[in-house]
C-alpha cells in the first residue's frame, strides 16, 4: 500500500503532493482532554511519539496521503481540543467531516463515560453519514485498566460505531485503526455514487449494515464487532 506522511497544521508549511489524488477526506479526531489525541495523530501522520506533549490549544490538522482500492486519498485529520473552554470554537469544524475518531483513555473511567456526550455533539455538527471509530486509547497501561473491554464493544454497538483499542505510545493497531475508518468513508462514498448513478437516491436515508473490522487489542485476545447500522450516504 503506497502512502505518503506529511506534517501539518495551522502553519503554512510546504508538503509534498502527488501528481493526482482522487480524494480529500477530512477527519476529526475528539474525545476529552489528555486522551491522546494528539498522540494518535502524531502516530498516524508522522510516526511519531512525544512523551512530553502538551495539552492542544485551538485546533490543528495533519495529512497522510494513502492508497485505498487503487485510489489517492488525502487523508486530512484535525486535532479537536478537549478542554470545555474550547468546545464553541471547535464545534465548526465538525462541519464537511466524513470520519470522526473518538478517542477515549482506558484507564480514565471519566473519559468513557463523557462519551455519549460526544456522540451526541458530533451527530448535532456533522453529516449525518459520518462514519465514527470509537478507539480505547493507551491500552499499553494494562495494569491501571479502568474501562474493561466488553463496556466499549456494548457502547459501540448501541451506537452503530466501529471499535479499535490501540497504543499510541507503541504505535500498536493506530494505522488499523485509521485505515478501517478511511476503507468505511470510501466505501460509502462509493455506493452513494453508484445508487445516483443508478437513479435510486431520492434524498431520504437510507441504512445499510455494514461489519466491523477485526482489529487485535492489546490487553488480550482478539474480538469482532458484530453488524453494526451504518448511514449509507456520505458528503464529498
Amino acid at each position: 500500500m503506497n502512502e505518503e506522511m506529511n506534517g501539518g497544521g495551522v502553519g503554512n508549511e510546504e508538503e509534498y503532493v502527488p501528481e493526482k489524488i482522487d480524494y480529500v477526506f477530512k477527519v476529526v479526531v475528539i474525545g476529552d482532554s489528555a486522551v491522546g489525541k494528539s498522540q494518535i495523530l502524531s502516530r498516524f501522520a508522522k510516526n511519531e511519539f512525544f512523551l512530553d506533549s502538551k495539552s492542544t490549544i485551538g485546533v490543528e490538522f495533519q495529512t497522510r496521503t494513502v492508497t485505498i482500492k487503487t485510489k489517492v486519498i488525502k487523508a486530512q485529520i484535525w486535532d479537536t481540543a478537549g478542554q470545555e473552554r474550547y468546545r464553541a470554537v471547535t464545534s465548526a469544524y465538525y462541519r464537511g467531516a466524513l470520519g470522526s475518531m473518538l478517542v477515549y483513555d482506558i484507564s480514565k473511567r471519566q473519559s468513557f463515560d463523557s462519551l455519549a456526550r460526544w456522540v451526541e455533539e458530533l451527530r448535532a455538527n456533522a453529516d449525518n453519514s459520518i462514519v465514527i471509530m470509537l478507539v480505547g486509547n493507551k491500552a499499553d497501561l494494562v495494569d491501571q485498566r479502568a474501562v474493561p473491554t466488553e463496556d466499549a464493544v456494548e457502547f459501540a454497538k448501541e451506537q452503530g460505531l466501529f471499535f479499535a483499542e490501540t497504543s499510541a505510545l507503541s504505535g500498536d493497531n493506530v494505522d488499523k485503526a485509521f485505515f478501517k475508518l478511511l476503507e468505511e468513508i470510501y466505501g460509502a462514498m462509493c455506493k452513494k455514487s453508484l445508487e445516483s448513478a443508478n437513479g435510486k437516491s431520492n434524498g431520504a436515508e437510507h441504512l445499510t449494515a455494514l461489519k466491523g473490522s477485526k482489529i487485535d487489542v492489546i490487553a488480550g485476545s482478539d474480538f469482532e464487532t458484530s453488524e453494526m447500522k451504518k448511514l449509507s450516504t456520505c458528503s464529498c
